[in-house]
């Protein structure tokens, strides 16, 4: 006997909702998940009426879906925002190229439209050519902390408010237990965070809207709206830490589905004692951009690249940085470490 929706009771579940355990219907599955990034959007007061908002986008099955429902919830809704589309070019060789392709149909789809930065034209390099002197241990380090700095520039260009991006519950569960594991604090306190407020010149605020959102439904709501995504995984990133707390987390939740959401409450009511020492947030003295250190990371990981030193950016090398910005020459010792590549 087929399953009646548990929404509506007139018409045939199409699906168990992983979050809720819900049988529900295409239609009324479509309404309680646009209702909920809706109340996510409300609730935290993500934007003002007016605001241009860069929709962060790669054509993945998150930013696709996040394009189709700030399109769909803008107009529902009437928030009064200028979206537009803003993507990434790594240059990763059969992947961001195909990637983008996907992105340029959704600039059609959805009329908005789109601005795309590359590492090539911001930093000189492409992933193809970090990976070949970087090695597939370390390369994931360059590229997110490339493509943040990206985005900030790409939205600037825009001349917009906000940047959302496309991080869903999953992702933020994620970043919690990669912060635990990892000892660190700093992040550990801001993970969770729906919103970021400006945090100084060249840094634009972002939200995720997405952030309750678990990528199961995601990937239920893209495949029944038959919205058009690239699915396939990065090339470089089989070996990315990340993948390692993602396997511990669904692990998790295939014997306790509220997990995911157990991680992101326990992030969100951390509190850290009184006399625990917290990084200083201040400015690079080369870029501008925001950090804690003389020198950004972004800049010393580029200074490695073209000094030859791939390693220089990778683990702790803050002495150093007195030698990068005076344009010292370093030891033979020095350099002899900062060399060595893991492939």
């Amino acid at each position: 006997m087929p399953v009646l929706c548990s929404s509506c009771g007139n018409r045939r579940a199409a699906l168990k909702r992983p979050k809720t355990a819900h049988s529900l219907c295409k239609e009324c599955f479509f309404w309680a998940f646009e209702e909920e990034v809706h109340q996510t959007i409300v609730s935290a007061k993500l934007f003002k009426h007016g605001e241009r908002v860069g929709i962060a986008a790669s054509g993945g099955k998150d930013s696709t879906v996040l394009a189709h429902l700030m399109k769909l919830l803008n107009e529902r809704y009437n928030y009064g925002l200028e979206l537009m589309l803003l993507s990434v070019d790594e240059g990763i060789t059969g992947y961001r190229d195909d990637s983008l392709e996907t992105v340029k149909r959704n600039e059609q789809q959805y009329e908005l439209p789109l601005k795309i930065v590359s590492y090539e034209e911001l930093y000189g390099w492409t992933m193809d050519a970090i990976v070949k002197q970087v090695g597939l241990k370390n390369n994931c380090t360059f590229c997110g902390v490339f493509r943040r700095q990206a985005l900030d520039r790409g939205a600037i260009m825009l001349k917009v408010d906000k940047i959302c991006t496309g991080h869903n519950a999953d992702d933020v569960a994620e970043t919690v237990l990669m912060n635990v594991l990892r000892g660190d604090i700093a992040r550990l306190r801001r993970c969770t965070a729906i919103s970021t407020s400006s945090e100084g010149d060249g840094v634009v605020p972002r939200c995720k809207p997405l952030k309750y959102a678990y990528e199961k439904e995601i990937v239920l709501y893209a495949y029944f709206k038959k919205l058009d995504y690239f699915s396939t995984e990065c090339i470089y990133s089989p070996n990315a830490y990340r993948g390692y707390a993602r396997t511990f987390l669904k692990d998790l939740e295939s014997v306790r589905p509220s997990s995911i959401m157990d991680v992101i409450h326990s992030g969100e009511n951390l509190s850290v004692r009184e006399g625990v020492k917290m990084p200083q947030q201040g400015t690079c003295n080369r870029c501008g951009y925001i950090s804690s250190q003389a020198l950004c990371k972004s800049c010393v990981l580029l200074e490695g690249l073209n000094r030859g030193l791939p390693r220089l950016g990778i683990g702790k090398h803050h002495r150093l940085q007195d030698k990068i910005l005076s344009q010292q020459p370093l030891t033979e010792n020095e350099e002899r470490k900062l060399k060595a590549v893991d492939f």
